[in-house]
């Protein structure tokens, strides 16, 4: 296994705790108490997932996640005291892949982390797929599953790997209404409970801001109220 986890919490015993249940599961860990050492860390070698608690001494984990996201795809995982929706919309708005409230299990954090690694790993390796469609042209936004590139008129579209899975299931079923749970369950690959809705709602508002789509009359990614999704053909 050996890949990479960056673990940013300021909680000792909690960042101890984690680091001794990755380890055991066979994770290589960068543990660190402050933002800015694991940015600096971060910065000389990216890892190939980040577990980053919310409250810090220095940089809060929204701002390290917003850093991230100007330059990195890998998995970011959010660990945070506060349960408020507004927050939890907020990290997965800003690209956060998954939400861990706490306390928590040691053990969750853990299936967590192999969940996102398992998702980004399998997008990936189907993206090489010669048998596979790899692009869709839908009026001016293309999208390249080989490459892993988004273009709108042109112009890139950075997206990370959940916008990215998002946008591409919805090309493969467009014209379609996608519902909520059927796209959850199928990107997120976990089984759908009542606060998914949420989070698939604050990942299509996210990607509807990515592509420069009006509010009110988006041009590719219809709501179909009570039903779902879909991205006009």
């Amino acid at each position: 296994m050996n890949e990479q986890i960056l673990l940013v919490d300021d909680e000792r015993e909690i960042a101890d705790l984690i680091e001794v249940y990755l380890k055991n599961d066979g994770f290589a860990v960068r543990k660190f108490y402050t933002g800015l050492e694991a940015l600096a860390s971060m910065e000389k070698e990216p890892p190939d997932l980040a577990v980053l608690d919310v409250m810090l001494p220095d940089l809060d984990g929204f701002r390290i996640l917003q850093k991230i996201r100007e330059h990195y795809f890998f998995p970011v995982i959010m660990l945070t005291a506060r349960v408020e929706d507004m927050d939890k919309i907020m990290g997965l708005t800003l690209g956060a892949d998954d939400y861990i409230t706490k306390p928590f299990n040691p053990l969750e954090v853990t299936a967590r982390v192999k969940t996102q690694l398992r998702r980004y790993k399998n997008y990936n390796r189907a993206g090489r797929e010669e048998t596979e469609k790899t692009e869709y042209d839908i009026r001016g936004l293309v999208i390249n599953k080989a490459s892993h590139k988004c273009f709108l008129y042109d112009e890139p579209v950075s997206l990370t790997p959940l916008e990215f899975s998002i946008l591409w299931y919805l090309c493969e079923r467009k014209g379609q209404v996608v519902s909520s749970e059927e796209l959850y369950e199928a990107v997120w690959g976990d089984r759908y409970l009542e606060n998914s809705n949420n989070t698939v709602m604050a990942h299509i508002g996210r990607l509807r801001e990515k592509l420069k789509e009006p509010p009110r009359k988006p041009k590719f990614i219809k709501t179909v109220w009570g039903v779902g999704y879909k991205l006009e053909d």
